[in-house]
C-alpha cells in the first residue's frame, strides 16, 4: 500500500512539474523582456557610449536580450572602418563582453541606413516622452520608398509593451500600437 502512495505521489510531482515547465516554455516574450528590462541597471544610451568607445562609429540598433542568464544590451554598430560590428556590453555595469564584425555583412545590409539625423539618443527620449518607461529595443531601419526611422521598443511603466517608430529627420513620434502584454503577433 505504501508503494502505491509513494509511486503516486511521484507521478503526480512528476506532472506538476512537467506541466510548469511546459507552461515556462510557452511563455511569451513580454515577461523576458520586463525582467530584463529590471534588471539592466545600464540604459540603452550608456550601452551605445561603451560600444562606440570600443567600436568607433554609429549604433544603428541595439536590443537587450540575456546571454548565459546575463541580461546584456546586443548592439549594431556602423563603424568607421564601414563594417558593421556587433558589440555586447553587460546591462548591469556598461562594459564591452565581446565584439566582433557581423556575420550580416551581406548585399541586403548594404542599402540599411547607416546614420540620421535624429540620433538614438534623441529617438530613445522622443519616445520616452511619449511612452515612458524603458527602452528594450531600437533599430534604424528604412522603409521601401518610405522615410527612415527608429523602430522603438518600450516596456512601458503602465506594464504594456509599446512599438513606435520616431522619424529620423524630425522626431516625430508614430504608435505602432499598444497592448496589454498579450501575445504581440496576434494585433
Amino acid at each position: 500500500m505504501k508503494r502505491k502512495i509513494v509511486i503516486a505521489a511521484v507521478t503526480a510531482a512528476v506532472l506538476v512539474a512537467g506541466t510548469a515547465a511546459t507552461a515556462v516554455a510557452f511563455a511569451d516574450d513580454d515577461g523576458r523582456d520586463a525582467d530584463r528590462g529590471a534588471a539592466a541597471r545600464v540604459s540603452v544610451g550608456g550601452a551605445a557610449s561603451s560600444a562606440v568607445r570600443a567600436v568607433p562609429g554609429t549604433v544603428t540598433g541595439a536590443e537587450l536580450d540575456d546571454e548565459d542568464g546575463a541580461v546584456v544590451w546586443e548592439l549594431d554598430v556602423y563603424g568607421s572602418d564601414k563594417i558593421t560590428h556587433d558589440v555586447t556590453v553587460d546591462a548591469g555595469d556598461g562594459k564591452v563582453l565581446g565584439k566582433h564584425a557581423s556575420d550580416d555583412n551581406d548585399d541586403r545590409d548594404r542599402h540599411a541606413p547607416r546614420s540620421a539625423p535624429v540620433t538614438l539618443d534623441a529617438a530613445v527620449a522622443a519616445a520616452l516622452k511619449e511612452s515612458p518607461g524603458t527602452v528594450t529595443s531600437i533599430e534604424l531601419d528604412g522603409r521601401e520608398g518610405g522615410a527612415t526611422h527608429w523602430e522603438v521598443d518600450v516596456r512601458g511603466e503602465d506594464g504594456k509593451e509599446h512599438e513606435m517608430d520616431v522619424d529620423a529627420k524630425s522626431a516625430a513620434v508614430t504608435v505602432d500600437r499598444s497592448d496589454d502584454g498579450r501575445d504581440s503577433d496576434d494585433d
